[in-house]
């Protein structure tokens, strides 16, 4: 598979340390010459390109037209969504993800038909936000392009579905429980399983049904 990171930042540079790992084919374009050369001597000159992203002729130099995923990790959310659009509609490149630095950018992302989007800041607030209520799912992944979420609960004693099986359960459609962890414990989840007070439940779920499930799942609704 042929992965190309745009933005040479820790990011990028920890993610292609990984993918290289995978024994991937792995391009990072860094378009400050410094951080270039530094990533060229840390990760190896076949692994870095020195050029700017954003600029169709280094997209086409980097071989845009042949990566089956291009990920755009700068650190401006401008760039990322210039990158996005035209690894999508100029070069057709299969899946594209960006990284969004501001959580209300996402939206505009997705109005472009970029569904795969990162924000680290979203990420943290929510999980601040579930030390706060713990009765609030939070967002820990997504599948299928950005179609289905992966959340996760901790469930108190206010919660609706606590004392019930999973069967008896009105769960929004598409969404399933698949896993819990009780008393540091994890454990697979079936029709007769009875939900308890402090466990943490992981569900998929449709994106745009998170909502519906909220209701379901959490008090005060």
């Amino acid at each position: 598979m042929y992965l190309i990171l745009v933005g040479g930042g820790n990011v990028g540079q920890q993610l292609a340390r990984r993918l290289i790992a995978k024994e991937h084919e792995v391009l990072i374009l860094e378009k400050e010459g410094s951080q270039a050369q530094r990533l060229s001597n840390i990760l190896g000159e076949d692994y870095v390109m020195h050029g700017d992203g954003c600029e169709l002729h280094t997209q086409k130099a980097a071989g845009f037209n042949r990566a089956d995923v291009v990920v755009a990790v700068t650190g401006e959310d401008e760039d990322n969504l210039v990158i996005c659009q035209l690894a999508k509609f100029i070069w057709a490149v299969e899946r594209v993800v960006a990284r969004v630095n501001d959580p209300s950018h996402e939206a505009i992302f997705r109005e472009i038909g970029i569904d795969d989007t990162v924000s680290a800041t979203g990420i943290i607030y929510s999980l601040i936000d579930q030390r706060l209520e713990q009765d609030e799912i939070v967002p820990v992944g997504a599948l299928h392009r950005g179609h289905v979420e992966v959340v996760e609960a901790v469930l108190t004693g206010r919660s609706p579905i606590v004392g019930k099986q999973v069967r008896d359960i009105q769960l929004p459609q598409g969404t399933y429980i698949v896993y819990l962890l009780r008393d540091q414990v994890g454990q697979t989840v079936d029709g007769d399983t009875v939900l308890k007070n402090g466990d943490m439940v992981v569900a998929l779920v449709p994106t745009d049904r998170a909502d519906e499930l909220r209701t379901v799942m959490c008090s005060g609704t």
